[in-house]
């Protein structure tokens, strides 16, 4: 069979996403991405998950995963060489049983399960003292959860409340320290007056031990001889009565050693925009209230207090007095967003909240990245409104934003404190795996492709952290972040049982195979109809528009008997694909990685720089191109006119960014320097951004060949400083 007869079925399946004929097979829900292969067990890997959520808010960690908890446990009681490796092993045993349990569904405390895991494992008396041994250097307990859909505001909740509790440490020590001097001012004014000298008084003073040893009549006689007149003034006096009672009643932090009446704490998690930017308009009087009794207190504690000057001061004392650091003392309004949620009418001001300044906490949750867009041309939407959601706000700016898929937030815990830590509002948003209805993978490992497939990228903007972007912005955690996708080595035997292994990206397109609801958009090719016309989805992509016809893109997939499977993609999914990376490349440019700016200021410093050499000092281009490229074609071995694209071959670095661009048109010597191979495998436009992308700036695009090329005007001006 010829491979143009079978390609046909795959081109009219790839342009139409409708099989033609009977020689491409559907895609079952036993299929999965090739390189997920290993991971259908995830009890016996140690990875992040479970994670202990630590009661102790004085404990330095917050949230810490199993496999670190059992590591600072061992390093404590297993001791150095075979007497610590039965221990050792036991100990590991354990914990993958405590995997076990929370994928089963067991969910609880870690001290509970524990006990449950150690019953299983200990099979003799040896086994359950040395176990015990282990169980008694705990020393933390909490909450253990897996990496599940509740996940993201489990963990968000109990970040907010340990840094809420910091906050009410640090605010009850001040509103002590103010009561208790406040209250030793009206307590010595007090004893200096006529109600102070009474018997009655004096006996309190002195209390029921020693209340029988005194002539209380007898003392108030000689205390009011003479005695100094009271020098605490009733304006004082009232003024100091009112601030204590503002101080004892507040409700932002009430004491908790008040009794059954006082008014309970306020509360300050919501399920929703409106009612948190509610409840802050509401209390805002109360706070304007409590502050203006900290300054007032914090004058009279240091007898700095001067009516003529202060009392007309908080007369006018207002909202339009508080300061960022007044906020910063209260707590924060936490909101938790679940999945769908950030459209609802009652989130509809979520943008404008967190731009207005208001002291919000923002979680929210995606739980669909593949959502289908409603119009007629029925491309992927992308997931528009989950997904930009965090580039959204950082665009607004004055925030904490991080986004992160679920499978990454314990490796993100300390930015997620500092987020709930900063003064700014903040927004988290989170993909928690795609739903469980539709997915193939678990929650943990969708999330975890998800990030690979750059659909849900992590990273932070810290509008506090500094004036530019390279202070502010970081991709934390992204493997390959500065490549396209993520690659992995991947092996498996050929027809003749030999072991193969290339390098594999995982794209997209793989993670939408993971999703079964989108199985349409795949099909899968017999090996009898393989050819060499069919493309990995990765290298597809990297082609020119004008060459992707003449292929079909594949990815890898695995079925459950792990036999390999070449299953193409549909044109829809590949041009969300491409939109896909497209966001990427953007965020790649804020993190300094492929800038445009930088590339294009390089080549212009350089130009500047030859231009002042002295012409014999000049190394002439030719030389140095034919010296480093023997094979090279003519257009690279000599100084090429201005008018035709040109490569400084002996001078480039190997950074394989012009090859990421376009394989065909450019490609590496003997020596790893690139050189343009086929001139008409590409565009000028890539040629133009292989210019700009070019760390040395060696690339010259020269003038387009194609006059018909769309965009040429812009290109032209765009390779100027690169001629």
């Amino acid at each position: 069979m010829d491979m143009a007869t079978k390609l046909q079925d795959q081109v009219v399946f790839h342009l139409t996403g409708k099989p033609d004929g009977d020689h491409l097979l559907p895609v079952d829900a036993g299929l999965r991405p090739a390189l997920l292969a290993p991971l259908r067990d995830l009890t016996r890997l140690r990875y992040d998950f479970p994670l202990l959520l630590v009661d102790d808010p004085a404990q330095p960690d917050y949230a810490l995963a199993l496999g670190e908890l059992v590591n600072r446990v061992l390093a404590q009681t297993a001791p150095r060489g075979v007497d610590g490796e039965r221990l050792r092993r036991l100990t590991l045993r354990l914990e993958r049983e405590l995997r076990s349990l929370l994928a089963a569904g067991a969910q609880g405390r870690l001290s509970q399960l524990w006990r449950q895991a150690a019953a299983r494992v200990a099979g003799d008396d040896e086994a359950e003292q040395a176990l015990a041994r282990v169980t008694a250097a705990l020393h933390l307990d909490g909450e253990l959860v897996d990496c599940d859909a509740a996940l993201p505001a489990r963990l968000v909740r109990h970040a907010w409340r340990a840094v809420h509790a910091e906050k009410t440490r640090e605010f009850r020590a001040l509103i002590d320290r103010l009561v208790r001097k406040l209250s030793d001012i009206e307590r010595a004014a007090f004893l200096r007056s006529a109600a102070g000298r009474q018997p009655q008084a004096l006996r309190s003073a002195v209390g029921a031990l020693h209340g029988d040893s005194f002539d209380f009549d007898a003392m108030s006689r000689l205390v009011s001889r003479r005695a100094p007149q009271e020098d605490l003034p009733a304006s004082r006096r009232q003024r100091i009565a009112s601030v204590l009672q503002a101080l004892r009643s507040q409700r932002f932090y009430p004491d908790p050693a008040a009794g059954p009446d006082v008014a309970p704490a306020l509360e300050f998690e919501f399920a929703d925009c409106a009612s948190a930017a509610a409840a802050y308009r509401e209390r805002l009087p109360q706070l304007v209230e409590l502050i203006k009794a900290i300054a007032i207190a914090e004058l009279e504690v240091a007898g700095a207090y001067v009516e003529s000057e202060h009392d007309a001061f908080f007369a006018r004392y207002d909202t339009d007095a508080l300061t960022a650091a007044d906020l910063a003392q209260f707590p924060d309004y936490l909101v938790c967003i679940d999945a769908g949620g950030s459209e609802a009418p009652e989130n509809a001001g979520l943008m404008g909240l967190l731009s207005a300044g208001l002291p919000l906490k923002v979680l929210v949750i995606t739980a669909d990245l593949l959502e289908e867009s409603s119009l007629a041309t029925g491309r992927y939407a992308f997931g528009v409104r989950s997904a930009r959601l965090a580039t959204t706000a950082m665009a607004l700016g004055g925030m904490f934003v991080l986004q992160s898929a679920s499978s990454n937030l314990v490796a993100l815990r300390e930015r997620l404190r500092h987020g709930m830590r900063c003064r700014e509002p903040a927004l988290f948003s989170v993909f928690a795996g795609a739903p469980a209805a539709a997915a193939t993978l678990p929650a943990y490992l969708s999330a975890a492709a998800a990030m690979d497939a750059r659909a849900f990228p992590a990273f932070t903007y810290d509008a506090a952290a500094g004036d530019n972007w390279a202070t502010r912005f970081s991709l934390e955690n992204n493997r390959d972040r500065e490549s396209d996708w993520a690659l992995d080595s991947f092996e498996y035997a050929d027809d003749d049982l030999q072991r193969v292994r290339v390098p594999v990206a995982f794209t997209y397109a793989d993670f939408a195979l993971a999703d079964r609801r989108y199985a349409h958009h795949f099909a899968r090719v017999p090996r009898a109809r393989w050819c060499a016309a069919m493309l990995p989805a990765a290298e597809w992509l990297a082609l020119p528009d004008e060459r992707q016809t003449e292929h079909v893109p594949y990815v890898w997939a695995v079925d459950g008997d792990d036999r390999l499977h070449r299953v193409i993609v549909d044109q829809k999914l590949m041009q969300a694909a491409r939109r896909c990376l497209l966001l990427w490349r953007r965020l790649q440019e804020h993190a300094g990685i492929n800038d445009s700016h930088a590339a294009a200021l390089l080549a212009r410093e350089r130009a500047a720089w030859e231009a002042s050499l002295p012409a014999a000092a000049a190394p002439p281009a030719a030389a140095t191109a034919t010296a480093a490229a023997p094979e090279a074609p003519p257009a690279a071995a000599e100084a090429a006119p201005k008018d035709e694209a040109w490569i400084e071959t002996a001078r480039c670095p190997s950074c394989n960014e012009c090859q990421n661009i376009n394989p065909q048109m450019f490609a590496y010597n003997d020596n790893k320097q690139a050189y343009i191979k086929d001139i008409n495998a590409g565009t000028y436009r890539q040629l133009v951004e292989a210019a700009e992308a070019c760390q040395v700036a060696i690339i010259h695009p020269g003038k387009p060949r194609n006059p018909n090329e769309r965009g040429l005007a812009e290109l032209i001006e765009r390779a100027k400083p690169f001629l």
